[in-house]
């Protein structure tokens, strides 16, 4: 096994650090090493998902809380990432049970999971898979080590965050029903600076909290427009309408994704926001990124031109500065039979790429919040 050098630096030539889960783990290692072996790691080394590599983890602290029980803490290190758990204490308590088997316990400053949807079920701690499958193995590992394998006992290990429940506050874990503090997070166990990871992985978790308790229908939205549209309209909850930035395509996949695992249908995927933005889908760009991506007016002048605009109208389409400027040139009632016909090509599309859907409805808005189509 390899160890993954956090001292070489990322392709954008910034530095690379541990996730939460990572700490955690490590601080398990080095907790339970004293509790077998009463011996204090100042460093220690953890198994990364794939196998193939390792990170040292220095260790800030490893003390006895009691004759039965130990603590270590590990100072997370997110490298250049902007991350809120940037420097947080990470810590783990260890102790033996009687049921031979690893269970895992919110310590403070770690959430609770309330709502169904996430990674974990209601009423677990706040600790992902994948974080808790490197801490089993931390566990092997250490009892593989010591020649104790053949004892097979079970650990309690109970994981926290100094300041946790005030980190958690300037994180997305309160609206996605997580109390008490923060998420143990990581899939690969490295955090990569200044990636977009991290916020795709955050919308695929939206996009399943969205979809507990078998909601029939969720909304994705790429901005805050149509947000009072789903409440007060369509009623769905805060939870239910999911703002996916510019990752069009990559929060259908999660969707669809989500919907698979669960063997089930959405009824009903409500798509609000401006033309500006979703229309971009019709020139084949699912990454709505201004700089991934050309301005929607060219798109929308096809869609003028297939209804039978006028040459001059047409023109004057492709010639906007904006699509929201579009919206002033069109006169009614052609707009509406105009911004009907974008969103039913929209709704096609997106039916497409996500067959676990039964039915796709979008609705345009403008910058003032009001419907462009359908009422």
């Amino acid at each position: 096994m390899q160890e993954f050098s956090l001292a070489e630096l990322a392709p954008n030539g910034l530095r690379r650090g541990r996730t939460t889960g990572s700490c955690a783990t490590a601080a398990v290692k080095a907790a339970l090493t004293l509790l077998l072996q009463n011996r204090i790691c100042q460093q220690t080394a953890v198994t990364l998902p794939d196998q193939r590599h390792y990170l040292s983890v220095p260790i800030e602290a490893v003390f006895w809380l009691d004759a039965h029980s130990t603590r270590a803490e590990v100072r997370k290190d997110g490298g250049d990432d902007p991350d809120n758990t940037h420097g947080a204490i990470i810590f783990a308590e260890v102790r033996k049970n009687a049921v031979a088997d690893i269970r895992f316990f919110a310590g403070a400053g770690v959430g609770t999971a309330t709502q169904p949807g996430l990674r974990v079920a209601v009423g677990e701690p706040a600790i992902n898979p994948v974080p808790r499958l490197m801490m089993r193995q931390a566990v092997m590992d250490v009892l593989e080590q010591f020649g104790l394998t053949a004892q097979t006992p079970g650990f309690d290990l109970t994981i926290g965050c100094e300041n946790g429940a005030v980190i958690a506050e300037k994180t997305f874990n309160p609206r996605l029903g997580i109390v008490g503090g923060i998420s143990i997070l990581g899939t690969s166990g490295i955090v990569e600076p200044l990636s977009l990871a991290s916020w795709l992985a955050s919308i695929d978790v939206y996009i399943r909290v969205a979809l507990g308790a078998a909601a029939p229908g969720i909304a994705l939205l790429p901005g805050k427009i149509g947000r009072g549209y789903a409440q007060q309209v369509l009623g769905l909850s805060p939870q239910q309408a999911v703002q996916m930035a510019n990752f069009f395509g990559e929060s259908l996949d999660f969707l669809q994704q989500a919907l698979r695992e669960e063997d089930r249908q959405l009824q009903v995927l409500w798509l609000l926001g401006h033309p500006g933005k979703l229309a971009k889908v019709l020139a084949g760009a699912w990454d709505t990124h201004s700089g991934k991506s050309a301005m929607a007016m060219a798109a929308v002048a096809t869609v003028a031109a297939d209804l039978g605009f006028t040459h001059a109208q047409v023109q004057a389409i492709t010639q906007a500065n904006t699509v929201e400027a579009i919206i002033g040139i069109v006169p009614q009632p052609q707009a509406r039979v105009l911004w009907l016909e974008i969103e039913r090509r929209i709704a096609a599309l997106v039916r497409q790429r996500t067959p676990a859907v039964k039915r796709v409805e979008v609705r345009l808005f403008n910058l003032q919040g009001e419907t462009l189509g359908s009422a």
